[in-house]
């Protein structure tokens, strides 16, 4: 929402409240310590308010910013979904590059919900590299046509279950190599990782595909890399 829009969604807030006769122009100039006609060209859309006199009609009339907001807006961007009353907890589905780069999921760009027994998820270990702890844990991806690459562990359009607070390179389990969700040159790919002095390594499980080396640029670190560990992969029959 453009702050234009707010403007107007105030003027017709108090347009609305001078209609029904709890407010007055006047008044509302009065309360602000603005001329008059300052306040009737703002309501008559013959001039706007600054940022300044905008905090001054908020705070005089009672409002929040979010009182300016279209609810359509708010729903579509909010961060979903509410707490599960019962053993399940949402996990939302989403495209590979939203799980890659939005902290909070926004409702407007999940694709899907499953569902996940509240206790498998709190045993799972996280190991968070770079600033990922308040990033929204757990998102699930459907695997795409690359994910047969991994096969037989993964196949396409598999739902696969990623944990973003696990960034880091160490094996969860002595002796198994993890299988990561990772984002490199706009795409989402899910391989096994290793480092190898300044690169990165994506092997496939299925040895007919090659392997992939990856130069980490400047600066960067391999969790960069990541968007988390997979740990669980559910393939409709």
């Amino acid at each position: 929402m453009k702050f234009k829009s707010l403007q107007e969604n105030l003027r017709r807030t108090l347009l609305e409240r001078i209609g029904d006769g709890e407010l007055t122009g006047l008044r509302l100039a009065d309360q602000i310590g603005f001329k008059q006609a300052h306040i009737s060209n703002f309501l008559n859309r013959k001039r706007g308010l600054s940022l300044e006199a905008m905090d001054k009609v908020l705070n005089v009339q009672h409002l929040s910013v979010l009182d300016l907001l279209d609810p359509a807006e708010i729903n579509k961007r909010a961060s979903i979904p509410p707490p599960s009353e019962d053993e399940f907890d949402n996990v939302l589905v989403v495209e590979g590059p939203v799980a890659a780069m939005q902290p909070l999921i926004m409702s407007m760009k999940v694709r899907d919900i499953q569902k996940f027994k509240r206790g498998f998820l709190r045993k799972l270990r996280a190991d968070v590299q770079g600033k990922r702890r308040d990033w929204e844990r757990f998102v699930a991806i459907r695997a795409e046509a690359d994910a047969i690459s991994m096969y037989p562990r993964l196949l396409p359009g598999a739902t696969v279950l990623i944990d973003r607070h696990y960034t880091s390179l160490q094996p969860y389990r002595r002796g198994e190599s993890n299988i990561y969700a990772v984002f490199v040159n706009g795409l989402c790919k899910i391989r096994y990782v290793e480092a190898a002095g300044d690169n990165l390594v994506f092997r496939p499980h299925n040895q007919s595909y090659s392997v992939e080396i990856v130069p980490l640029e400047k600066g960067q670190t391999a969790a960069e890399y990541l968007i988390g560990r997979v740990c669980y992969v559910g393939m409709e029959m």
